[in-house]
């Protein structure tokens, strides 16, 4: 009689599918919970304890780590030494697998989970168990996902046996899914002891979803998620409109990175990853008119995201625009009902929680991953050091401090420009940082602001042209790093013109 060893931590679906091997004359071993689920249900079932002599001790940390299991998986079936020292010792071939693992990431996503608790989740009899079968697949079938039990029995059911390349695809799907777990724990422990540089990271996703393409239609894409937080696309909720795309995803974690950046009322508007207009105000509809009004072109066709629930009054100024996604903590009912009549607007929520945020940021490189920390700096940790004649006013420090959030931001070589709390100019991504600040500048005079505006810089002004430039387009105050060994010449210059500065000490380039 074949054998069927199952112990899972998730059961569903469990129960037919034991049903239809034991209609196939598999024999059910098996432990703990599961057994116990077993017998509830009145199935046939051998404890692991019948099979190895031994009973489960340490509150079940020990049960399946004995030689009568892992030699009834790993032995070779076609090795006459093998059968020989099975026969001596009295064990029998398993011939199938059913195993899933302690919930060890719902474990640590519970909000004041123990270091003990989570300790207790780490499954090491699973694993062991899964890699056996797993390599030795050209014999046993392992199965780690309930979306496999069907495909299985089907085939038990047509031809009495899973096909080879079931049992490979099967043992590969095993090997990631063991290696993501260990990634989880490996990554909770390093955190745990506060390891700042370690030899090697190991990093785990889940895909979410297949993409339609890529960034552009002849590129394959998929979208994976890592470790449950706020402010996050990959545990944003879609409630109304067309499948997200690529470009989507890219913009809209764009917008939401910006969003954070506030306590206010904010709204974002951002434009193939750069915002292309930013408003702050006493509610929603407010820092809405003042997004909009920031850059009534750029803003068609873009994603808008607030830290604020979207009101009907919002929702009836949004209609009226092309945008591709609205992202939210919530719509009110009126609100998404009025959206929600444009068929492919894409409505999402998404969780404002920072518990859980990362500390960490990667990119990509041909055959390499860069790691840095998350550019956390803000107005806190300004020197605010004015180093001008001129003072700032109580109302241009507020716009500098809210035109450097946003410019934190923009790709270098950025610069923002603001007035009355909202963006009226953004450069980004140039060459240098003249042809950024003529982009604003030229942008925030289209739109008929010539006067009392605030200029923020990502990095410090190599020479004082940017401030020449500044000056004639109405630029009065400047917030900037400083730091350049020219800074005297940008200082002299915005005393001649009578514009305030203020360097930070703190750099925010984005590339």
């Amino acid at each position: 009689m074949r054998q069927a060893l199952i112990s899972v931590s998730d059961k569903h679906d469990l129960l037919p599918f034991v049903k239809g091997l034991i209609d196939n004359d598999f024999r059910i071993i098996s432990t703990g919970g599961t057994k116990k689920m077993l017998e509830d249900a009145g199935l046939p079932v051998t404890g692991i304890s019948e099979i190895t002599g031994f009973p489960e001790i340490m509150d079940g940390r020990v049960k399946t780590l004995h030689p009568k299991v892992h030699g009834g998986l790993l032995s070779v079936r076609t090795n006459p030494k093998h059968k020989a020292e099975m026969a001596a010792n009295d064990i029998h071939y398993i011939d199938m697998v059913v195993v899933n693992l302690y919930p060890f990431k719902q474990t640590i996503e519970k909000e004041n989970v123990t270091f003990t608790e989570a300790i207790e989740n780490i499954d090491i009899g699973g694993p062991s168990m899964l890699r056996s079968a797993a390599k030795n697949h050209a014999f046993v079938t392992v199965i780690c996902d309930a979306a496999d039990y069907a495909g299985v029995l089907n085939e038990i059911n047509a031809q009495g046996d899973t096909t080879s390349e079931t049992r490979a695809r099967l043992a590969a799907k095993v090997f990631r899914h063991t290696a993501a777990y260990d990634c989880m724990i490996a990554d909770y422990l390093t955190q745990q002891v506060q390891e700042r540089n370690p030899e090697s990271i190991t990093l785990t996703f889940t895909k979410k979803q297949n993409l339609r393409y890529g960034e552009n239609p002849h590129q394959q894409a998929s979208f994976f998620a890592g470790k449950k937080q706020g402010y996050s696309m990959a545990y944003a909720t879609q409630l109304h409109g067309k499948e997200l795309s690529y470009n989507n995803i890219q913009d809209a974690d764009a917008a939401l990175n910006i969003v954070k950046e506030f306590n206010e009322s904010v709204v974002v508007a951002v434009k193939h990853k750069n915002p292309c207009g930013v408003g702050i105000g006493n509610n929603v509809y407010e820092a809405w008119q003042r997004a909009f009004e920031a850059d009534k072109v750029s803003i068609f066709g873009g994603i808008v995201a607030t830290n604020q629930e979207i009101d009907a009054a919002t929702a009836e100024e949004m209609k009226s625009l092309f945008l591709e996604i609205i992202l939210a903590p919530s719509f009110t009912k009126e609100a998404f009902d009025i959206l929600s009549a444009k068929k492919n607007i894409r409505l999402m929520t998404f969780d404002t929680d920072l518990n859980q945020e990362d500390k960490n940021m990667f990119i990509s490189v041909n055959g390499g991953l860069l790691l840095q920390n998350l550019d956390k700096k803000t107005a806190a940790d300004y020197a605010l050091n004015v180093v001008t004649e001129k003072q700032p006013t109580e109302a241009e420090i507020k716009d500098l401090l809210f035109a450097m959030k946003v410019c934190k931001h923009v790709k270098s070589n950025a610069i923002t420009l603001a007035k009355g709390q909202k963006t009226i100019g953004v450069g980004a991504g140039q060459m240098n940082r003249v042809g950024a600040a003529l982009i604003a500048l030229k942008q925030a005079e289209s739109a008929g602001y010539t006067d009392q505006i605030v200029l923020a810089s990502d990095a410090f002004f190599p020479f004082d042209d940017v401030v020449k430039l500044a000056h004639q387009y109405g630029v009065t105050a400047i917030i900037q790093p400083g730091g350049s060994i020219r800074d005297e010449d940008s200082i002299k210059a915005c005393n001649e013109s009578g514009i305030s500065m203020i360097f930070t000490g703190i750099r925010h380039f984005k590339h």
